[in-house]
């Protein structure tokens, strides 16, 4: 299937099941920084996946249902199997989507630049498989020749497929080997192997002495995150005017005037659409979708703050929370405060908890006063993901 031109659904499948006889212990149960790797791992896919299949071992599935509920993402959660292939093909049945990023969560320092390469690397080629090569010399073990490292890949996650062609190659598989992979079954049915960039940060918990590690890399991570906030302010406004709508964060508000604008002419979602995309110094809301554009005509805002989400997580930056506040003496506001911010959370992709939406009147000064404009203004703050 050709994905270039079209806008494929995307699925990751998380794999979190729990037993290790290496750990000693649980590891999706281990909290760092406060997360458990399921909801790291959640948390590192929003904003790039349409959805989520976590597929789980009986001893992870509470720890699976309470990470899916601190998500934007919609989850679906599977019990897996007795061998990883189980587990991938009962996630698989259970999402219709274009492309499945298929990761294990005890890769849960992966980042979305990482994430991204993977997918975008499947759209082109069918697969992406996330890879890095070995530094240290390596020697085979019976005789301690040294392999040249330059023609070896260590393979990561996440693996990112075709569903369609992956599902074909789980067909195909020998139901007595034992893969290690999904690059693996997917090769075995006669498909090229394609690699992405993988990182070296992307490791793997796996022994007791992993998780030092991973506690200080997560710490150094939440402290690049605190030097590298940034912060976006928008402001919009629009004229009130008869025989049109009034929507406000994507809610239809009953009222005698709306606000005249080429699109819905959503004031609120368009300050915060300029704030976002100036946290980002992405330029602002006219440079991406311009007036003077046909396609823009009558459009629902929330389809452009869908968009915008898009291209902050492509650039590898997450919304941390977003402040706004509508200025208007009429009408009254209030009573649709949280539907707006259901709608803003859907569309930017953040938890509700995240999304803040306010009300002022001018105390009748000013054109907000006087019932012929409306003022949103919002500010946005961002992190290097």
């Amino acid at each position: 299937m050709d994905f270039e031109s079209g806008n494929p659904k995307i699925c990751a499948v998380l794999l979190a099941a729990g037993s290790s006889s290496r750990m000693g212990s649980n590891k999706m149960l281990l909290e760092f920084g406060g997360k458990n790797p399921i909801e790291l791992c959640l948390e590192a896919f929003s904003g790039i996946a349409d959805e989520a299949v976590i597929a789980v071992s009986p001893d992870t599935a509470r720890a699976a249902e309470e990470a899916a509920e601190h998500t934007d993402l919609p989850v679906r959660i599977v019990i897996g199997g007795a061998r990883r292939r189980d587990s991938v093909l009962n996630a698989l049945s259970a999402t219709d989507a274009d492309i499945v990023s298929i990761h294990d969560c005890a890769r849960c320092l992966v980042t979305k630049a990482v994430i991204n390469a993977s997918i975008e690397t499947a759209k082109l080629n069918g697969c992406g498989i996330a890879s890095i090569r070995p530094v240290d010399t390596v020697r085979s073990e019976s005789e301690g020749e040294v392999i040249d490292r330059n023609t070896l890949l260590l393979a990561q996650t996440p693996q990112s497929f075709d569903r369609e062609k992956l599902l074909e190659a789980y067909d195909k598989a020998d139901p007595e080997v034992n893969y290690t992979d999904d690059a693996a079954i997917y090769k075995n049915a006669g498909n090229r192997l394609f690699c992405s960039e993988g990182s070296k940060l992307n490791q793997k918990l796996t022994t007791p002495e992993d998780v030092e590690l991973f506690h200080a890399l997560l710490c150094k991570n939440e402290t690049k995150g605190r030097l590298n906030m940034r912060i976006g302010f928008g402001e919009d406004t629009h004229r009130l005017i008869e025989s049109r709508k009034l929507i406000l964060g994507g809610v239809d508000i009953p009222f005698e005037k709306g606000l005249e604008g080429h699109s819905d002419a959503d004031v609120l979602t368009h300050a915060i659409i300029d704030a976002v995309l100036g946290a980002a110094a992405l330029g602002d809301i006219g440079q991406h979708f311009p007036d003077s554009d046909p396609s823009y005509k009558g459009i629902n805002s929330l389809l452009l703050a869908k968009h915008t989400a898009a291209l902050i997580a492509e650039k590898g930056l997450t919304i941390n929370n977003i402040d706004s506040t509508i200025v208007a003496q009429r009408p009254k506001l209030a009573a649709y405060r949280d539907e707006m911010r259901q709608n803003l959370a859907a569309a930017f992709r953040v938890p509700i908890d995240r999304i803040s939406v306010k009300f002022t009147t001018p105390e009748h000064t000013g054109p907000e006063g006087r019932g012929e404009s409306m003022t949103a203004r919002a500010a946005a703050m961002l992190s290097e993901s």
